[in-house]
């Protein structure tokens, strides 16, 4: 992609990006992920119905009349985004590429965070880390952000999840909301993907594409892995071979949803073919309720 197409394709993706987290999920994501607490604000004069136990005892001694103490929320949090940059990202059958599709959901959660007044920064991963952004506040850096997940040439074609996940442990002290973006192919990760969702709020949002679930009946094909260059023949006119590629997918997808719900992790599944939005409110909104 020249200089010229992505600038204009970055422009598109702020463009859609920033008005749907404007207009529908910067409210959403504020209610879903709290600050760190209640900072104390000011004082003011009681009214009927303030909470008694808020009342400043000093101060009303001081002017003879209750006065209550005022606390705002504690805002600023740091957002940090794991996207993988792998081969693999390159897929895709319907509406876009993974990695497209990759690249406006990370929009979309970087101006709903900045709209809240939150840092963000962003680990890009294969099975090595290939670049890291500290967390900063500003649209100048957002749109960084941006172009790089769309512009990025990782080094390697590979994935290793755990990889990305020790080393985000280890550059992130504080406690931050931490979004992976991922079709989660990888080798196991579940020992630090426990260990950091103990300390941080993690999120996984898996892109997907349809076709990777099942087999086309088109007869011999050769299927390429993309992260390895290797090549098999299938014989997708095979009932069996069909089946069988649909149960192990299903088995897969289990076995990730299982290690997820018992990390404590929220998991998202999002596909190339659909409107991100639905899936994106609901996620806001359920865990808004808790």
């Amino acid at each position: 992609m020249n200089t010229s197409a992505l600038l204009k394709k970055v422009r598109q993706i702020e463009i859609k990006t920033k008005g749907l987290s404007n207009h529908i999920f910067a409210g959403e994501y504020h209610t879903a992920f709290k600050g760190r607490g209640m900072a104390f604000s000011e004082v003011r004069e009681y009214e009927p119905g303030d909470d008694i136990r808020t009342i400043d005892w000093n101060v009303t001694a001081r002017y003879n009349t209750p006065f209550v103490k005022v606390f705002e929320e504690e805002r600023e949090m740091t957002v940090m985004m794991l996207i993988d940059v792998s081969a693999s990202g390159s897929f895709g059958t319907k509406k876009q590429f993974k990695r497209e599709l990759a690249s406006e959901l990370s929009a979309i959660l970087a101006f709903s965070a900045i709209k809240n007044n939150d840092k963000v920064g962003v680990i890009f991963f294969s099975d090595e880390i290939e670049k890291f952004i500290p967390p900063k506040k500003g649209k100048t850096h957002i749109l960084r952000i941006i172009r790089e997940v769309l512009a990025f040439k990782p080094n390697r074609k590979k994935t290793d999840i755990s990889i990305a996940l020790k080393y985000f442990n280890s550059v992130i002290k504080k406690r931050s909301i931490c979004f992976i973006l991922s079709d989660f192919i990888s080798p196991n990760f579940e020992k630090p993907l426990k260990i950091a969702s103990r300390k941080h709020d993690l999120v996984g949002l898996r892109i997907y594409d349809k076709r990777e679930d099942s087999l086309p009946n088109i007869g011999l094909i050769p299927l390429e892995d993309t992260e390895t260059n290797q090549i098999l023949y299938v014989d997708t006119s095979s009932k069996i071979i069909r089946e069988d590629f649909i149960k192990q997918k299903r088995k897969k997808i289990k076995k990730l949803n299982t290690l997820f719900s018992t990390s404590g992790v929220d998991l998202i599944d999002i596909s190339t073919d659909i409107d991100y939005v639905k899936p994106l409110i609901n996620f806001f909104k359920n865990r808004g309720k808790r």
